[in-house]
Protein backbone atom coordinates (compact mmCIF):
# COMPACT_ATOMS: atom_id res chain seq x y z
CA UNK A 1 0.00 0.00 0.00
CA UNK A 2 1.30 3.41 -0.98
CA UNK A 3 0.00 6.19 1.27
CA UNK A 4 -1.02 9.47 -0.36
CA UNK A 5 -2.73 11.14 2.58
CA UNK A 6 -4.06 10.19 6.00
CA UNK A 7 -7.25 8.71 4.60
CA UNK A 8 -6.14 7.81 1.07
CA UNK A 9 -3.80 5.11 -0.13
CA UNK A 10 -3.43 3.11 -3.32
CA UNK A 11 -2.74 -0.58 -3.69
CA UNK A 12 0.49 -1.45 -5.50
CA UNK A 13 -1.44 -4.12 -7.44
CA UNK A 14 -3.47 -1.37 -9.12
CA UNK A 15 -0.30 -0.03 -10.76
CA UNK A 16 0.74 -1.80 -13.96
CA UNK A 17 4.38 -1.41 -14.95
CA UNK A 18 5.83 -2.65 -18.21
CA UNK A 19 9.29 -2.17 -19.63
CA UNK A 20 10.07 -0.94 -23.12
CA UNK A 21 13.22 0.10 -24.94
CA UNK A 22 14.42 3.57 -24.05
CA UNK A 23 15.12 6.16 -26.70
CA UNK A 24 18.09 8.47 -26.94
CA UNK A 25 21.83 7.96 -26.46
CA UNK A 26 23.23 4.97 -24.63
CA UNK A 27 24.99 2.80 -27.17
CA UNK A 28 24.23 -0.90 -27.35
CA UNK A 29 22.57 -0.79 -23.94
CA UNK A 30 19.63 1.07 -25.49
CA UNK A 31 19.35 -1.35 -28.40
CA UNK A 32 19.51 -4.55 -26.35
CA UNK A 33 17.71 -3.91 -23.08
CA UNK A 34 14.20 -2.77 -22.20
CA UNK A 35 14.99 -0.44 -19.31
CA UNK A 36 12.40 2.32 -19.70
CA UNK A 37 9.42 1.86 -17.37
CA UNK A 38 5.90 2.53 -18.60
CA UNK A 39 3.50 2.93 -15.68
CA UNK A 40 -0.27 2.72 -16.12
CA UNK A 41 -2.66 3.63 -13.31
CA UNK A 42 -6.45 3.70 -13.55
CA UNK A 43 -7.68 6.68 -11.50
CA UNK A 44 -11.17 5.19 -11.21
CA UNK A 45 -9.80 2.62 -8.74
CA UNK A 46 -9.24 5.21 -6.02
CA UNK A 47 -11.90 7.36 -4.38
CA UNK A 48 -10.71 10.91 -4.99
CA UNK A 49 -12.83 13.89 -3.97
CA UNK A 50 -14.49 15.52 -6.96
CA UNK A 51 -12.42 18.72 -6.80
CA UNK A 52 -9.19 16.70 -6.53
CA UNK A 53 -10.21 14.58 -9.52
CA UNK A 54 -10.76 17.72 -11.59
CA UNK A 55 -7.34 19.07 -10.54
CA UNK A 56 -5.77 15.71 -11.40
CA UNK A 57 -7.22 15.82 -14.93
CA UNK A 58 -5.80 19.33 -15.39
CA UNK A 59 -2.39 18.47 -13.91
CA UNK A 60 -1.99 15.17 -15.78
CA UNK A 61 -2.77 16.75 -19.14
CA UNK A 62 -1.71 14.48 -22.00
CA UNK A 63 -0.50 11.82 -19.59
CA UNK A 64 -4.14 10.88 -18.88
CA UNK A 65 -6.19 8.98 -21.44
CA UNK A 66 -9.88 9.53 -22.07
CA UNK A 67 -10.62 6.47 -19.94
CA UNK A 68 -8.92 8.04 -16.90
CA UNK A 69 -5.71 6.01 -17.08
CA UNK A 70 -2.50 7.88 -16.24
CA UNK A 71 0.49 6.77 -18.32
CA UNK A 72 3.95 7.75 -17.10
CA UNK A 73 7.07 6.94 -19.15
CA UNK A 74 10.28 6.89 -17.07
CA UNK A 75 13.61 6.46 -18.86
CA UNK A 76 15.91 8.73 -16.88
CA UNK A 77 18.07 5.93 -15.47
CA UNK A 78 19.91 2.96 -16.96
CA UNK A 79 18.29 0.25 -14.83
CA UNK A 80 14.74 -1.07 -14.67
CA UNK A 81 14.60 -0.81 -10.88
CA UNK A 82 15.50 2.88 -10.76
CA UNK A 83 13.15 3.75 -13.63
CA UNK A 84 10.36 1.79 -11.92
CA UNK A 85 10.92 3.69 -8.65
CA UNK A 86 11.10 6.99 -10.57
CA UNK A 87 7.77 6.30 -12.30
CA UNK A 88 6.05 5.43 -9.01
CA UNK A 89 7.47 8.54 -7.33
CA UNK A 90 6.22 10.73 -10.19
CA UNK A 91 2.74 9.17 -9.95
CA UNK A 92 2.58 9.74 -6.18
CA UNK A 93 3.82 13.32 -6.59
CA UNK A 94 1.13 13.99 -9.22
CA UNK A 95 -1.61 12.54 -7.01
CA UNK A 96 -0.42 14.45 -3.92
CA UNK A 97 -0.30 17.69 -5.87
CA UNK A 98 -3.89 17.11 -7.03
CA UNK A 99 -5.04 16.61 -3.42
CA UNK A 100 -3.79 20.05 -2.32
CA UNK A 101 -6.50 22.68 -2.47
CA UNK A 102 -5.26 26.00 -3.83
CA UNK A 103 -5.66 28.93 -1.48
CA UNK A 104 -8.27 31.33 -2.83
CA UNK A 105 -6.98 34.71 -3.92
CA UNK A 106 -8.21 37.60 -1.86
CA UNK A 107 -8.25 40.77 -3.92
CA UNK A 108 -6.39 43.62 -2.27
CA UNK A 109 -6.49 47.34 -2.89
CA UNK A 110 -3.46 49.61 -3.26
CA UNK A 111 -2.62 51.67 -0.17
CA UNK A 112 -3.07 55.43 -0.13
CA UNK A 113 0.70 55.91 0.07
CA UNK A 114 1.34 53.79 -3.02
CA UNK A 115 -1.32 55.70 -4.96
CA UNK A 116 0.28 58.99 -3.93
CA UNK A 117 3.79 57.82 -4.91
CA UNK A 118 2.51 56.69 -8.30
CA UNK A 119 0.80 60.02 -8.96
CA UNK A 120 3.88 61.97 -7.77
CA UNK A 121 6.07 60.00 -10.18
CA UNK A 122 3.66 60.66 -13.05
CA UNK A 123 3.58 64.38 -12.22
CA UNK A 124 7.40 64.57 -12.08
CA UNK A 125 7.73 62.77 -15.41
CA UNK A 126 5.08 65.03 -16.98
CA UNK A 127 6.95 68.12 -15.76
CA UNK A 128 10.21 66.84 -17.31
CA UNK A 129 8.49 66.29 -20.64
CA UNK A 130 6.68 69.65 -20.49
CA UNK A 131 9.96 71.54 -19.92
CA UNK A 132 11.52 69.97 -23.03
CA UNK A 133 9.57 71.97 -25.58
CA UNK A 134 9.21 75.34 -23.81
CA UNK A 135 12.27 76.95 -25.44
CA UNK A 136 11.67 78.31 -28.88
CA UNK A 137 14.00 79.61 -31.60
CA UNK A 138 13.39 83.21 -30.47
CA UNK A 139 15.55 82.85 -27.32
Amino acid sequence: MLRLARDLSIDENDIEIGFVRASGPGGQNVNKLATAAQLRFDTRRIALPEDAAARLVRLAGQRMTKDGVIVIHAQRFRTQERNRADAIDRLLELLREALVRPTPRRPTRPTLGSKQRRLDGKKRRGDVKARRGTRGFDE
